[in-house]
């Protein structure tokens, strides 16, 4: 029986590569399907919507308020924007131009990527903090300290973007102390950084203003959808920039005052920086039943049944003549991955081919190390039939 792709002309994937965009991210759960579903029957005023999903993501996360943004990207040009304009609509009002404004963000060199285009996006510039050691090995780094970070701080420092990751330095809490020292905002890019659940609050209880997550990824909402949490000022800068303000009587206009401060601004910002990134009403409706559902004893027990799945695979391979296994994760607390080495000499194949092969079979594993000869198969999206299946076509492979 065909599906929905099917009948527009595209055949589905397996994605046992995890939250990987490219491959449409997590599927969401048969409650969050249902609930967007239920959401599309009917019309509200989206700042209520916003200001709503703010009070409950404020419980999770435990920040003064929060923002459901159309991915993790647009929660990082939104907080940038936030950061250079704060309740200041003359600034709102001509972005991305950052004449005579603040505009820098200071960053670790060896966190800088692609996605740093999301301050640029808004008018904000990226410093790096300290210099690559170009004589060291190509997957090694020098270490930043804090003070590396302190001297890029000037007149111009708008905040510090930081990304939280396993290993990352220098360590997050010395970047908040000094960031408070010298009263200016942290933004924490945790788009991957759920789970562990406790990540949720963890960044805000230790004092960052602004923290940006993914929805799509490992709280297994809708793909297009974020969170930015953080100071409400922040919050409610970010939330002018991207709401439409165009159809309010603005005198008339009486927002939430838990979640957009009106009587801190002049009057009313024009369509904003984030308006492109703007957020239907199903979008954060599903992202809200995912966070709902996404708890900790909930992920536990969840956790342990996708291990289940991997373990049946690995049963399956694991004593195969130039293969080695091991069940992983990419940082603790995350969701388990069977790590897959082959030794092309005993197996005569490389693990690239073996890969090519999987993929010939709409089966799409993770690869990020496929150049030590490993890859992985990653449980997020996992249950007993993709399970049976990856296993079954992996041990065609294996011993072909």
């Amino acid at each position: 029986m065909g599906n929905i792709y099917n009948y527009f002309g595209v055949e589905p994937i397996i994605n046992v590569a995890g939250t990987k965009t490219i491959y449409a991210g997590s599927i969401i759960s048969e409650k969050v399907a249902e609930a967007i579903k239920e959401a599309s029957k009917y019309s509200v005023h989206l700042y209520e919507m916003q200001a709503a999903a703010s009070r409950f993501i404020s419980k999770k996360t435990h920040a003064e308020a929060g923002l459901v943004t159309s991915g993790a990207y647009a929660a990082l040009t939104l907080s940038a924007a936030a950061c250079m304009c704060g309740l200041d609509v003359s600034r709102m009002n001509r972005l991305p131009d950052t004449n005579n404004i603040p505009n820098e963000f200071i960053m670790p060199w060896h966190q800088i990527s692609g996605y740093d285009h999301s301050i640029r996006a808004a008018g904000g510039r990226i410093i790096p903090a300290g210099l690559p050691n170009h004589t060291s090995s190509p997957f090694e780094v020098i270490t930043i300290t804090i003070d590396d970070i302190r001297v890029e701080i000037n007149e111009k420092t708008a905040g510090i973007l930081y990304a939280p990751r396993h290993e990352s330095h220098p360590p997050l809490d010395e970047v908040i102390a000094l960031a408070k020292e010298c009263s200016i905002p942290v933004i924490l890019d945790a788009a991957a950084q759920i789970p562990p659940v406790e990540n949720l609050y963890r960044f805000i209880d230790m004092g960052a203003d602004l923290v940006c997550f993914s929805g799509g990824k490992g709280i297994r909402g809708p793909q297009s959808s974020g969170i930015l949490c953080g100071k409400k000022d922040l919050i409610s800068s970010a939330a002018l920039q991207m709401l439409d303000m165009a159809v309010e009587s603005f005198p008339d206009w009486i927002p939430p005052s838990d979640f957009i401060c009106k009587e801190k601004i002049k009057g009313r910002p024009l369509h904003g920086i984030g308006r492109g990134g703007k957020v239907d009403k199903e979008t954060i409706i599903g992202l809200l039943v995912a966070l709902e559902e996404l708890g900790e004893n909930q992920f536990k027990e969840k956790s342990l049944k996708l291990k289940a799945y991997l373990e049946k695979i690995n049963v399956l391979i694991h004593n195969i003549k130039g293969v080695t296994t091991e069940m992983t994760e990419d940082y603790l607390g995350a969701y388990p991955m069977l790590m897959i080495k082959i030794n092309e000499e005993e197996l005569g194949m490389t693990a690239k081919e073996v890969t090519k092969k999987l993929k010939e079979n709409r089966i799409y594993p993770r690869e990020y190390k496929i150049y030590k000869g490993e890859f992985y198969i990653h449980s997020l999206n996992m249950d007993e039939d993709i399970a049976d299946f990856v296993g079954k076509k992996l041990l065609d492979v294996l011993k072909r």
